[in-house]
């Protein structure tokens, strides 16, 4: 049986395709001091759920966004390697982290093995690797097991509920922060939560669309 997400404690949306995802991961010790639920998500599935078009079907946008993740890794000290091919399938990597509900060492080492060592988790010799880098030498079976493709739809569904639009995402006291970049946000907002119900922040979200749909 497939459980839903505890909105109640603080959560982090990824996905393995996401070189943000990875960069945000390696600055954990500087997020905030409380235990964080590890939620592993389809970024693409959330994108169509939502309408969004991905970075990856804009040429100039794909190879900006490549170059800014090269520079962020570059600014914070963060070794990075470029998988072979990108965007690549990661649904087998993201199966197998909600397989083994996978911790925060082994999330490191999965996203390590992508985005550090270079590899493409989505081939058959990258997955096996993969699976024995985490000492899982049987997830080729754990992916395939029913319940372990429910639990990943079930994140899914709840990140939606949630209103969780990509990744990376945090949830804290029932508000999302997007993005690597929205870390010093997030921590802001953890010392000082009254920011989130000032009157100009409150103003913000209510803010009307002048264009029509």
């Amino acid at each position: 049986m497939t459980h839903s997400i505890d909105a109640a404690m603080p959560l982090w949306f990824y996905d393995f395709v996401s070189p943000f995802s990875y960069l945000l991961l390696e600055q954990h010790d500087k997020w905030p001091s409380m235990p964080f639920a590890l939620v592993p998500v389809s970024v693409h599935a959330l994108y169509r759920h939502w309408g969004q078009r991905p970075a990856s079907e804009v040429p100039p946008k794909r190879a900006f966004t490549y170059r800014h993740a090269l520079f962020r890794a570059e600014q914070l000290g963060i070794p990075f390697k470029m998988p072979p091919v990108h965007p690549f399938d990661s649904t087998k990597a993201l199966l197998l982290a909600a397989a083994i509900d996978a911790d925060l060492p082994t999330v490191c080492t999965m996203f390590r093995f992508i985005w550090r060592d270079g590899r493409d988790p989505s081939t058959p010799d990258g997955f096996a690797d993969l699976c024995s880098a985490i000492g899982m030498p049987h997830g080729e079976r754990l992916v395939e097991h029913e319940e372990t493709k429910s639990r990943l739809q079930r994140n899914l569904d709840d990140a939606i509920a949630l209103d969780v639009f990509g990744v990376p995402t945090f949830r804290l006291n029932r508000q999302l922060f997007w993005g690597e970049d929205a870390l010093p946000m997030l921590l802001y907002c953890a010392r000082s939560p009254g920011w989130l119900e000032s009157p100009e922040v409150r103003r913000l979200g209510d803010l009307p669309n002048g264009i029509a749909s």
